[in-house]
């Protein structure tokens, strides 16, 4: 595997399912590979995600959090990206909820990130390559939801709040072997700052968001997915 392969890898994996990155080759087959290993893994767990204690104080946060990511259909932003190699990259996001977003790369990283349809592709200009990914399976597609909800089918397993920030980390009750999704929010006002997404081998991918703008109107065609193998 060439060192771009498995970046491109390592990105798909972070935002998706989680695996080890080492196996991966080439990338299409390694995330079939990686999501059947996690179907497994689930179905492997007859217990419950552990969810943690939340006071009241706690449990008043998370609806101000719910209200606020609830209130907000569409933004952009410029964002910086650090993933589990420590390796640093910057671009532009934008998303539309419901189960809109798009990540572009500023160059020279030739990837691209657009959610739509139900799924998330990943296309590598410069390998020549393209995954597609259920949206039902990325910590991602919490965050798109038509009504974004940190109770029902999603377990809070981490919440602090201090130094002005309130974090929240949840994963998907039914399969907490897909990943972890951590919200970071400024807390007056309530706002997304950044979040990050932990595999099932503990990798973390941290995004970081700057001069966010929202409810602003995103030009057509944004969302556009990538030509997709057949």
């Amino acid at each position: 595997m060439t060192p771009r392969s498995g970046k491109f890898s390592a990105l798909c994996l972070a935002l998706s399912v989680g695996g080890s990155v080492s196996a991966l080759a080439p990338v299409a087959p390694a995330l079939a590979q990686a999501g059947t290993q996690s179907a497994v893994q689930s179905a492997q767990q007859a217990e419950a995600p552990e969810g943690i204690t939340l006071s009241a104080s706690d449990k008043a946060w998370l609806g101000k959090i719910e209200k606020a990511l609830n209130s907000v259909t569409t933004f952009q932003a410029h964002m910086q990206q650090l993933d589990a190699d420590g390796k640093r990259t910057t671009g532009i996001v934008w998303m539309q909820r419901p189960g809109q977003m798009r990540l572009a790369y500023d160059p020279p990283t030739p990837l691209l990130l657009v959610a739509n349809q139900d799924k998330v592709v990943f296309r590598d200009n410069q390998l020549d390559q393209t995954t597609v990914i259920p949206m039902d399976r990325t910590p991602l597609g919490l965050l798109l939801r038509k009504h974004v909800s940190l109770a029902d089918d999603v377990t809070v397993t981490g919440f602090q709040h201090e130094g002005g920030l309130v974090q929240v980390t949840v994963v998907r009750t039914s399969s907490p072997g897909d990943g972890s999704l951590t919200l970071v929010f400024y807390d007056n006002p309530v706002s997304l700052r950044s979040w990050s997404v932990v595999d099932a081998q503990g990798r973390e991918t941290r995004v970081t968001l700057f001069d966010v703008k929202s409810g602003i109107t995103i030009p057509a065609g944004t969302f556009t997915l990538p030509a997709q193998p057949e």
